[in-house]
């Protein structure tokens, strides 16, 4: 075997065991290893002080649903404080929310989400202190969910189940997402997880820390707790709802914005660092976040290398790889004429890992900014 062969089946090696052979990985050892039991959660009078915080840029269309969403959780309402903090919002928003009943309403300089959600978990008053989307619903048992996993004094971090609701577009997130959410509750069994989700998490106060304003929590928090010696866990019973973003293009555009967030902190934000990492949690970084990542680069690779073995005639199997390439670039190409399933689902895949790349390339071009905008169709 030549070295351009070697190189080619390992880049299609390493594309085939991130996207699904590291499932399979995972879900067999948690078939052959005892997975961590789930605390039931708080009892009726024995729950903990909690400060629910709603970061808010321009807002005021949702606020007050998501404040009386809060307020109707089922919780004690003497031990849970409703905070909004907003992001230099001129639209009104603060005022929408204290009319809607907020214990708190701040109103911040715009700088961006993740200063404004520390400076909240300055004014808060919780022992644990949960975040959310301003345009997230949870159900009502949500809050006794999430928090149930604190019951562990190991664990500092949780993130709950967000369920993306479909806008009739044609967005195929939705399939993507219950992967996603599988995954995350085998790493949450065997270990830690290695990422979270803006809608539903919580910290222990103790163990919240402030991070660059351009990394963000959903990141940044799973793998620094890992390496402050906490645990990173996945609540499946506490699930909140958003909307989707209706197109795919709209979602490549989500996802780029997201991944110009995501490189600092894969760069220069300490995730490449083993130290502080167990080692089946160094092995769940680089097969779901680094692999992953990179794997733009991967198919860019793998299909150049086919594409030379193809014309120095290495071989029929080359033929077939490479008409394989070319099948799934080719049914995301037809799913703008013919929008049916396989084709979107296709169009997805391409998109969404080309938006990976392209995030990386905003990041280097121009840097990161660390205000934000509401996703396109999405509130």
């Amino acid at each position: 075997m030549t070295a351009v062969e070697i190189a080619f089946w390992a880049c299609a090696g390493l594309l085939v065991y991130t996207q699904a052979g590291y499932g399979v990985l995972l879900a067999g050892l948690a078939r052959v290893r005892r997975g961590r039991a789930v605390p039931p959660p708080p009892a009726p009078g024995e729950e903990p002080d909690v400060s629910l915080i709603v970061a808010a840029y321009h807002e005021a269309d949702v606020i007050a649903a998501r404040v009386a969403n809060v307020r109707a959780l089922d919780w004690p309402r003497e031990r849970l404080e409703v905070i909004v903090s907003t992001d230099g919002s001129r639209d009104g928003t603060p005022q929408r929310a204290r009319a809607a009943g907020a214990d708190l309403v701040l109103e911040n300089p715009r700088g961006g989400k993740v200063r404004t959600q520390d400076a909240a978990v300055a004014r808060a008053r919780g022992e644990i202190v949960a975040f959310s989307d301003a345009n997230a619903t949870w159900e009502p048992g949500a809050l006794r969910e999430l928090v149930a996993p604190f019951a562990d004094p190991r664990v500092g971090y949780v993130c709950g189940q967000v369920r993306f609701v479909d806008a009739g577009g044609d967005n195929q997130e939705g399939l993507y997402w219950r992967y996603e959410t599988w995954l995350r509750g085998l790493e949450s069994r065997l270990c830690s997880v290695t990422g979270g989700n803006g809608a539903i998490y919580a910290t222990r106060r103790e163990a919240y820390f402030e991070v660059d304003p351009i990394m963000g929590h959903d990141l940044s928090f799973p793998f620094n707790m890992v390496k402050r010696g906490w645990r990173a866990a996945y609540a499946p019973g506490a699930r909140a709802v958003e909307k989707m973003v209706p197109s795919i293009e709209g979602e490549f555009a989500r996802k780029r914005r997201m991944m110009s967030h995501t490189w600092p902190i894969v760069v220069r934000g300490g995730m490449l660092s083993p130290r502080g990492y167990p080692p089946l949690y160094a092995l769940m970084i680089a097969s779901h976040r680094v692999l992953r990542y990179v794997s733009p680069f991967l198919h860019v690779a793998a299909l150049g290398l086919n594409v030379a073995l193809v014309a120095a005639g290495a071989g029929a199997a080359y033929w077939v790889t490479l008409a394989l390439q070319a099948g799934l670039l080719a049914a995301a190409l037809a799913a703008r004429a013919v929008p049916a399933r396989p084709l979107l689902v296709a169009r997805y895949y391409v998109l969404t890992t080309a938006s990976l790349a392209a995030g990386l390339w905003d990041w280097l071009r121009h840097g990161t900014p660390a205000g934000w905008e509401p996703a396109e169709g999405t509130r």
